[in-house]
């Protein structure tokens, strides 16, 4: 297998675009991201575009190919890819491993979504399994691991909060992100609640939106750029479904975060910087556990204790995580990528996380028998 580095990132604001069509968002971003890798739209061989629901809001698809035209790319294989939250970081997988076997020297992903749009509704893991029938809807499924982290471990709401002020705080420094606005413990307990004991802040906002990324094999980086990031694993992984539903942990959040951790010969003391799946305050509390930031059952004496926040000991969200941006669904899992890249590069601005040098983007998707369909997690480094 072949090394493989990123060479280019483009991104637009997340936020409402009620003025543009999906594939002009996705036009933007992979646009932004051939000029910052300087990569001719003739030189990509071949093209993932990530989106989860315009088949179900527009009745579009195969977009990806009418996005890539916009940019001059065509005449090469082009794949779009849904794969819940993880769309968008299931695409960089795919484009890396066609990297890594090979096949290509350059590839594009792109992620886009547009969520703002009528009657959209809850997402579910599908209408007809049974657990969604039964009410196991994503909000539900979510506060149900909260209530179970709570009794296991003594985990409290003041907790859970923590993980919505720290992001918020993070996205105040973002000038993607959807909300800048800084948040106390006492505006997160107060808010509206959605499903005890998640409240409307401690679920993250729906948004459009779009990302882009250009992968480019090690040894031709440097064509493009001086400063490639390496791609040190990728690793994407789906659910065994064969646990009892305990909803602690999902396997295969820890299966997924192992395997990364195997395959770029590193530990979870050598990340400087992380990017998780933070739909909800839980989650980002679960996914510290799976990532062996803390013991199983610590996460959320760690939210509280300032290590994960800019300036810590490992800060996580340093964007301020889907619960700032929002979670354009196609687009978040690249968008996380992104953020790394940048941190690696020594381009976040304000945000930006001292002397980081190695950084693991990680994403979760769907539920199904209290595991989850699918995680991915990509380590990158300088």
């Amino acid at each position: 297998m072949r090394s493989v580095s990123v060479v280019g990132t483009g991104i637009i604001p997340f936020g409402k675009h009620l003025d543009q069509t999906l594939v002009q968002l996705g036009r933007q971003a992979a646009l932004n991201a051939l000029r910052d890798g300087g990569v001719k739209p003739s030189e990509v061989g071949i093209g993932f575009f990530a989106n989860f629901l315009a088949a179900h809001t527009f009745a579009e698809f195969t977009i990806g190919q009418n996005v890539f035209w916009e940019v001059g790319i065509n005449k090469v294989p082009v794949l779009n890819v849904e794969n819940a939250c993880t769309s968008g970081s299931s695409a960089f997988h795919m484009a890396w491993l066609s990297i890594a076997s090979g096949q290509y020297d350059v590839a594009i992903v792109a992620g886009a979504e547009k969520m703002y749009v009528p009657g959209l509704g809850l997402i579910n893991s599908g209408e007809t399994q049974l657990d969604t029938r039964l009410g196991f809807v994503v909000p539900a499924g979510f506060a149900m691991r909260a209530k179970r982290h709570m009794h296991e471990y003594g985990t409290t709401a003041e907790q859970l909060a923590c993980v919505a002020v720290k992001n918020r705080k993070h996205g105040s420094l973002n000038p993607i992100a959807q909300y800048k606005d800084i948040l106390t413990v006492a505006d997160v307990l107060n808010s509206p609640m959605i499903c005890d004991p998640l409240t409307r802040l401690s679920c993250c906002p729906i948004g459009d939106g779009a990302a882009a990324l250009i992968l480019c094999a090690s040894s031709k980086a440097r064509r493009y750029t001086h400063n490639p990031i390496a791609i040190r694993s990728s690793v994407l992984v789906t659910g065994g479904y064969e646990n009892p539903l305990s909803l602690l942990p999902w396997e295969t959040d820890f299966r997924g975060c192992r395997l990364a951790y195997e395959k770029a010969g590193l530990g979870p003391k050598d990340i400087h910087v992380a990017e998780c799946h933070d739909a909800f305050t839980i989650a980002e509390i679960l996914h510290y556990e799976a990532l062996g930031f803390c013991p199983e059952g610590e996460g959320g004496r760690l939210a509280m204790s300032g290590e994960t926040s800019l300036g810590g000991k490992r800060p996580v969200n340093v964007s301020g995580g889907l619960l700032s941006k929002g979670h354009p669904l196609g687009a978040t899992g690249v968008a996380q990528i992104i953020e790394i890249v940048l941190q690696l590069k020594a381009k976040a601005g304000p945000r930006q996380v001292d002397r980081a040098k190695v950084g693991i983007a990680h994403c979760m998707g769907g539920d199904k028998d209290g595991d989850g369909k699918s995680c991915t997690v990509n380590i990158l480094s300088v």
